[in-house]
């Protein structure tokens, strides 16, 4: 039976976030294919963490810059290892290619962060991103762990063309694996627009876009909405959210931070318009996809909806068309706006105009509806994503030499001359000791 180590930055909390639901369904994949899965990390257990050991799961804790971890995957002897986040490769990756040489090391990189560090550092100097800010020391970093592992897992398809157009990096490590969701189900909470109403945003508070997003919303978005609808409520959602976000709540101007839900499928189906203002970020988000699942209809921006790939082409184009960082994303369920291409505009106000026009128009709403339906169909069906990533894990162990050979980048990373990593390790180890 094939054995399954993942390394976790986080332990799963598939409620919470976009992260810990991707992670669950990469475990998902692994126990269809009947592996043998244990699942460790460093990380402080949280109170949402999803309870592994009922899915048959082994659970491990792992302490950081300790030699015990090489005793453990030592007896452990797993076939592959899963590194959540390219900080866990960083941790431990030198330590698995050392005792367990054989074993397929794959990365699942949830985003890229260093894309994501760098819009942030553009939005905060109120400038565009530029090339420079691609090449940043948090980017080298990424891409050095990318180059080690035999395979690397991105989301969203934008990443997967910039780090073999950008960063040179070679297809053959790397596998287009977006959000790969049951879909049997998707039709079962489709409430009709009469029956919706309010809007609602949803993302975990720990999560640095998604704050910027509520800040946006309360100081400049939903005033103008809240103006044009005043019987409509902003409901927030999210776990943890920190005394900032709670002190935003305010009943006379329909603003009401909910915090943490425990089925947020069901607030999300209960809501008219799903709004999600993103002014940085990267990866999918799976805010909008779940807002698609729930028959909800969105307005976000092109850092939204980004990666998500081309709309239906079985769609009758009756939305306007508005551009994106990756490519022209036509037929949105719902709106975008983009901020390249209204750069002299009060973005705010056009969200807000969208946002009342979607939330009045039945027949453009289920219109969105129906569209977001036909996109998780194209996009993010498990049924076609779970084969391909288990046929090339299975391509690569046939013959992981080969494969390791002709990325020579990825030999060269993992010289002795380049191994900082382990060096500091083990002086921190060694340190700690005294």
């Amino acid at each position: 039976m094939t054995k399954v180590l993942v390394l976790g930055y986080v332990w799963p909390e598939p409620n919470s976030s976009a992260a810990g639901r991707h992670m669950l369904s990469l475990l998902n994949c692994f126990m269809a294919a009947k592996w043998q899965i244990t699942f460790a990390s460093p990380a402080l257990q949280g109170e949402h963490k999803v309870d592994l050991t009922t899915l048959g799961i082994t659970e491990q804790n792992i302490a950081l810059n300790c030699s015990s971890f090489d005793d453990f995957i030592l007896e452990l002897q797993p076939d592959m290892v899963l590194f959540d986040r390219f900080m866990l490769e960083e941790q431990f990756g030198w330590r698995v290619a050392q005792h367990c040489p054989q074993a397929i090391r794959i990365l699942d990189t949830e985003d890229l962060h260093s894309l994501r560090q760098a819009r942030h550092q553009a939005l905060k100097q109120h400038r565009e991103l530029t090339t420079a800010d691609l090449y940043s020391e948090l980017a080298k970093r990424e891409i050095a762990a990318i180059f080690r592992c035999d395979l690397s897992l991105i989301i969203s398809e934008f990443e997967f063309n910039l780090l073999q157009r950008h960063y040179q990096v070679p297809n053959t490590i790397l596998l287009h694996c977006p959000f790969m969701l049951d879909l049997s189900s998707m039709l079962q909470r489709k409430i009709a627009f009469t029956q919706r109403q309010h809007f609602i945003s949803i993302g975990n508070f720990r999560h640095e876009p998604n704050w910027d997003a509520v800040l946006w919303l309360k100081q400049s978005i939903w005033p103008l909405i809240h103006q044009q609808l005043p019987k409509a409520e902003m409901h927030i959602y999210g776990a943890y959210p920190p005394p900032k976000a709670t002190q935003l709540h305010n009943v006379q101007q329909g603003f009401l931070i909910k915090g943490w839900t425990t089925d947020a499928q069901k607030v999300m189906s209960e809501a008219r318009v799903c709004l999600a203002p993103l002014r940085f970020g990267a990866g999918l988000k799976g805010k909008l996809v779940e807002a698609m699942l729930c028959g909800t209809p969105s307005v976000t921006t092109s850092i939204g909806s980004e990666g998500m790939g081309l709309a239906p082409t079985t769609h009758s184009d009756n939305h306007s068309k508005n551009g994106s960082n990756n490519n022209d994303v036509l037929n949105w369920p719902g709106k975008i706006v983009d901020f390249a291409e209204n750069k002299q505009v009060d973005v705010a106000k056009l969200i807000a105009e969208q946002a009342i026009t979607l939330y009045q128009n039945e027949n453009l709403w289920q219109q969105s509806q129906e569209l977001g339906y036909q996109w998780l169909t194209q996009h993010f069906d498990q049924c076609s994503i779970q084969p391909k990533l288990l046929a090339k894990l299975k391509h690569i162990a046939i013959d992981i030499e080969t494969h390791r050979a002709n990325n020579f980048i990825g030999q060269m990373l993992q010289h002795h001359q380049f191994k900082s990593t382990q060096y500091m390790a083990q002086w921190i180890e060694a340190k700690n000791r005294k």
